[in-house]
């Protein structure tokens, strides 16, 4: 039986996000069943599986890009005293928007838009805060230097100037300008090379641990088919297989679980990573 929306498994004070039931259908294809989901506040949550098993859908669907065929989905509103859930899926929009303040996204290609380093980290700062530009530009700076960039060579190069490691690094700047208190990463060590990819790797783990302005601690969600970043952070892992949730618990758990999908999953693991995206 799938537990209500009205009855999360964990006190909902402490929850980011609630899903019960969730589903996703294209015209006949059923890509996601009965999946329920509770991402819990400061956990590091890794959404894994074959290519195909629907891990970018259920992003999606987190994230409120692609609205479920079925179930619910509730997130903290940080707006409202005492965050409380609210329903995302039949939200205003203007609540919708408010609840995405706090988050960031790091997208598989990163999704810089065609100019300089700098615009693409300040028009967040620009659109949502009072700051005056010579704040916003050392902020910029400051974010620059946390992802370990030489921030005066490459501050003001344009987007297509960057390499691979770089853009993903700007893309993760982009991310902490907003000092969110939810990062969702997709695939973001597809395609680097492994020097640049355990960058990456120490990068999402740092920003996790950064401390926000307020004190508060973040909540960080990755899809991904790369072991080695597993290793680097334990997070809680989940497995999605034949269309719902296989396996649900902690990195250690999931590298000595018997099921059968866990099994074959890791032996595929490192052939999914290198497969191009």
């Amino acid at each position: 039986m799938t537990t209500s929306i009205d009855e999360p498994a964990a006190d909902p004070r402490l929850l980011e996000l609630c899903a019960r039931g969730l589903g996703k259908t294209f015209d006949d294809h059923c890509v996601l069943k009965n999946v329920d989901l509770d991402i819990r506040r400061g956990e590091i949550l890794a959404i894994v599986g074959t290519s195909g098993c629907g891990k970018t859908v259920l992003l999606h669907m987190l994230l409120g890009l692609l609205p479920p065929t079925a179930g619910a989905i509730e997130v903290a509103d940080h707006e409202l005293p005492g965050a409380p859930l609210i329903d995302l899926v039949h939200a205003k929009q203007d609540s919708v928007y408010e609840v995405r303040l706090s988050w960031a996204v790091v997208f598989q290609h990163n999704a810089l838009f065609g100019d300089t380093v700098y615009e693409n980290c300040a028009l967040w700062l620009r659109e949502h805060t009072k700051l005056k530009e010579s704040a916003i530009r050392e902020q910029v700076r400051a974010c620059l230097e946390a992802v370990k960039l030489d921030v005066d060579d490459v501050i003001d190069k344009q987007r297509d100037e960057l390499s691979g490691g770089m853009a993903k690094r700007v893309a993760v700047a982009r991310a902490l300008a907003a000092d969110p208190l939810v990062v969702f990463y997709d695939e973001p060590t597809t395609g680097l090379d492994p020097v640049n990819a355990a960058h990456v790797h120490d990068l999402i783990w740092n920003t996790h641990h950064s401390q926000r302005a307020d004190g508060s601690t973040r909540t960080t969600v990755v899809v991904t088919h790369d072991k080695d970043l597993l290793r680097r952070l334990h997070p809680r892992v989940l497995l999605l297989h034949d269309a719902g949730v296989c396996f649900d618990g902690t990195y250690d758990e999931f590298l000595a679980s018997p099921l059968e999908p866990v099994r074959a999953y890791l032996a595929e693991m490192p052939g999914l990573h290198a497969r191009p995206q």
